[in-house]
């Protein structure tokens, strides 16, 4: 004789399964959807870093499991109320001062810069990552006790802000991750609601402003990827052979690619850097322009999920977190692939999800634990 559940309709079965399924993405306190294209995207990250890695089965290994690390880091972040990153946000930004102050004293370098902690029986790790979301959730924990738009005086406190961990992180020479740290900022305050006409100020200053620097405070090395960016064939066989690798790798894969693990460039080492700054070049030779139009599809479909999740943020503080954190993702990528394709000057920034690195990943997914928070914690507001 057949069971009661056997005999009920596929329909309602189907239905059973779905609402069980919800149920257990709502335990998990994550959203389903943003999950979903972080998971592609280090798929598709995994599968460009074997080729990018000259088969090394060891990296792609340590990369796989820092990615398992980081989804259990952002799964344990998304269980956080947002209360408790709004009452945090000055003990964390304060704790994160001292840690970059640590990192000058007794930090150690690598690639040139001073930016890397190592604690006995831990792995080093870059705490100035962490600065990408402790800046934009100090700036909304303060403008989130103003009235917004904000006046000139908090804009004046907000630059402060900004300033103290982006100044510790240039005297670590990471000049890359102290423009992430400033941009970040710089999009919490433009979201508040800034005046339009403070936005144009402001970079007529910042362009008037830019001779002054690059004669008087720039370091040589900052010149010397200025000027290579002008033209990288000033100096071909040095400080320009990076760059012009890569657009030689991009340029050869055309449309279609020349098959995955059949890069020249990247498969005789032509290209430097290539599993980490550079892995777009790799990704373009072997996969095409079709293959980088996939990777723009996937990190669309995470930034048009971030942006819903900060448009229907309920208060301030998330609303103004929630969109800086999405925006920061976005430069971070923008960055990448307009300096490997040689519309910036090189800055040293990894791509998002697909370039080596463990420290990346973990502060990434961090950052979407907490647009997760933001999305699964909303209270139920009265009708």
């Amino acid at each position: 004789m057949a069971t009661r559940s056997s005999s009920r309709p596929l329909g309602d079965r189907f239905l059973q399964l779905y609402t069980d399924r919800g149920e257990l993405w709502q335990s998990l306190r994550v959203d389903p959807p943003l999950v979903i294209s972080l998971v592609c995207l280090a798929a598709y990250g995994l599968l460009v870093l074997f080729s990018a890695s000259g088969e090394n089965v060891a990296d792609v290994q340590r990369q796989a499991f820092a990615i398992g690390v980081a989804f259990v880091v952002m799964t344990a972040v998304a269980q956080l109320e947002v209360d408790f990153f709004r009452r945090s946000a000055p003990l964390m930004f304060v704790g994160g001062l001292l840690v970059l102050g640590i990192v000058l004293a007794m930090g150690s370098e690598v690639n040139g810069a001073k930016a890397w902690l190592d604690l006995p029986g831990l792995p080093s790790f870059q705490p100035s990552e962490l600065e990408k979301f402790l800046v934009p959730m100090m700036l909304a924990w303060y403008m989130s006790t103003r009235s917004l738009p904000p006046k000139f005086k908090d804009l004046i406190v907000c630059g402060v802000i900004i300033l103290m961990p982006a100044a510790l992180i240039l005297l670590q020479n990471d000049t890359g991750t102290a423009l992430m740290v400033i941009m970040s900022g710089v999009f919490t305050i433009l979201l508040a609601g800034i005046s339009w006409k403070i936005v144009f100020a402001g970079i007529t200053a910042v362009l008037a402003a830019s001779p002054a620097w690059y004669i008087f405070l720039a370091q040589p090395h900052q010149k010397n990827r200025i000027l290579t960016f002008f033209d990288p064939y000033r100096d071909p066989t040095g400080a320009g052979y990076n760059i012009i690798q890569s657009q030689i790798a991009i340029g050869s894969g055309g449309v279609q690619g020349k098959g995955w693990l059949n890069g020249a460039q990247s498969q005789l080492d032509f290209i430097p850097e290539s599993n980490t700054d550079f892995i777009l070049a790799v990704l373009a030779e072997e996969f095409g322009l079709l293959g980088v139009l996939f990777l723009i599809f996937l990190y669309l479909l995470v930034l048009g999920r971030g942006f819903y999740i900060a448009l229907t943020a309920q208060d301030t503080f998330s609303r103004l977190l929630a969109g800086s954190i999405v925006l920061t993702f976005f430069f971070y990528a923008f960055v990448n692939m307009a300096m490997v394709s040689g519309l910036m000057p090189v800055v040293g920034l990894p791509l998002p999800m697909v370039s080596k690195g463990g420290t990346s990943i973990v502060t990434l997914l961090i950052g979407f634990g907490i647009l997760m928070s933001i999305q699964t914690h909303k209270r139920v507001l009265p009708r």
